[in-house]
């Protein structure tokens, strides 16, 4: 092949990758703005409401984002099947995921009640306890409409419907952002008094439930919907839970759910160890971690539409398209990484400025940023390979991979460096930083591993094809 075609194979699948990309990327946008916005308000209202935002979202990040793997288990799934033309069969997975959903949510909403485990592995003062334990008891309410609205967004993104959840997100959005001013900061003219990082957790479970409910009128009134069958069903509306069905998904979504909670737990703990380290730490590290996840909206968003794409070509029993398009979308990947790590680093100074003027918060901050340009590049290729790997629904390998990486030398090593266990750390690798470069090694050594498993199981599908014929 010449350097021409290869280009222009390349650019072919850039068109079809970048239409669904983008309405996933808008999506994911609207949803990280949830945490955005309340970082940027209760910065401005003490730092001890925004240590316990930190706690907080990271105990909740934790159950949600483990509990959402399982339930995205249907993608994949109802993916092959759409491309395979068996369109009622791909309705019937998303009944079945919605009671795995709701089963989740009966645990995930009793931890979020009692969150004692987490403050005491966090250490928090009894006066950010005490506002976590708020905050999380309002997020108890919206898990179920988060975990609902899941089934929805997997099924619609593997079915080529990305811009449907993006108007929906949007319209949540518009939802949450005056509720939370008006709860963090208070009302007097209203009666609404100021609750603070609470009222955070009170506009996020409207602003999902309001989501949840706009789905469900979405999917009764929007005639592409109609040919899966979703809706119309007798009783209740949902189909009987089938045990087969939900083992199936299951197999791939509690290793799906498994790599996503070592992955957000590996990120998620570094807040609670790094409050050890007090208030102005932990702050600067939210305002690094807040940056950090917007820019990771753009590899989910190529990785959700390089996976739709993908699995859809397995079900229509291309192989060869499924593969070139795999590779495209990493390499596509990779390299606008580069470009957002570039410029994010350039601008530092005003990022973090615009979340705070707090002088000793920008300075804890500032040193974090040019691990950040790393962390996001690893970040960036781990999570391609690893959706490709899911759509030929293989879990199991990327949560060895996590748990290796991301447990062992992310989180564990920095640990050690954070805390300088060792006695010879050096100063510049010791607190929030040990943490950051750590966790930078972490995802350049997933990265490296689910991408050599990923050419190794492309050069045995390539010789199992030749072999047979």
């Amino acid at each position: 092949m010449t350097a021409a075609s290869a280009a222009a194979q390349f650019a072919a699948s850039v068109r079809r990758i970048a239409p669904l990309a983008w309405p996933v990327l808008i999506g994911q946008l609207a949803v990280l703005a949830f945490a955005t916005v309340d970082t940027v308000l209760v910065a401005r209202l003490s730092p001890i409401d925004l240590a316990a935002l930190a706690v907080g979202s990271a105990v909740f990040v934790t159950v949600f984002l483990g509990f959402m793997g399982v339930v995205l288990g249907v993608g994949p799934v109802a993916g092959q099947l759409f491309g395979a033309g068996r369109l009622e069969e791909a309705g019937r997975q998303a009944h079945q995921a919605v009671w795995i959903a709701l089963a989740l949510s009966c645990v995930g909403s009793t931890v979020l009640v009692f969150p004692g485990p987490f403050l005491a592995l966090a250490r928090a003062s009894p006066e950010v306890a005490e506002k976590v334990r708020l905050y999380l008891l309002a997020l108890a309410f919206s898990l179920p409409a988060s975990l609902l609205f899941t089934v929805l967004r997997g099924f619609s993104g593997a079915v080529s419907r990305p811009k449907a959840v993006m108007a929906l997100q949007l319209g949540g959005l518009a939802v949450k952002v005056p509720l939370s001013a008006a709860l963090v900061f208070g009302v007097p003219a209203l009666g609404i008094p100021a609750l603070g990082v609470a009222g955070c957790g009170i506009s996020t479970c409207v602003a999902m439930w309001t989501q949840v409910l706009a789905g469900v009128w979405l999917l009764r009134r929007d005639p592409f919907y109609a040919r899966f069958k979703l809706t119309g069903r007798p009783g209740p509306g949902l189909d009987a839970p089938h045990r087969r069905d939900i083992a199936a998904l299951l197999r791939l979504g509690l290793p799906m759910g498994g790599s996503i909670l070592v992955e957000v737990t590996s990120f998620a703990f570094m807040a609670l160890f790094i409050s050890r380290l007090g208030t102005t730490a932990v702050a600067g590290h939210q305002i690094a971690a807040n940056l950090v996840s917007i820019m990771f909206m753009v590899p989910l968003a190529l990785g959700n539409a390089t996976g739709t794409l993908v699995a859809q070509r397995i079900g229509a029993a291309d192989a060869a398209d499924a593969r070139r398009l795999a590779w495209h979308g990493l390499a596509l990947a990779c390299a606008v990484a580069t470009t957002i790590s570039g410029a994010v680093y350039m601008l530092r100074d005003v990022l973090v400025g615009a979340y705070t003027h707090d002088g000793a918060v920008v300075a804890a901050a500032l040193p974090l940023m040019a691990w950040l340009v790393w962390f996001h590049l690893g970040d960036a290729a781990q999570t391609l390979a690893a959706f490709i790997l899911r759509v030929y629904r293989i879990a199991t390998v990327p949560l060895i991979v996590y748990l290796v990486a991301l447990w062992g030398v992310g989180l564990g090593g920095g640990y050690v460096l954070a805390f300088d266990l060792t006695g010879n750390v050096p100063g510049e690798l010791q607190g929030a930083r040990g943490f950051w470069a750590a966790s930078s090694a972490g995802l350049a050594l997933a990265a490296l591993g689910l991408v050599a498993f990923l050419l190794w199981m492309f050069r045995q599908q390539r010789y199992d094809a030749n072999r047979h014929g």
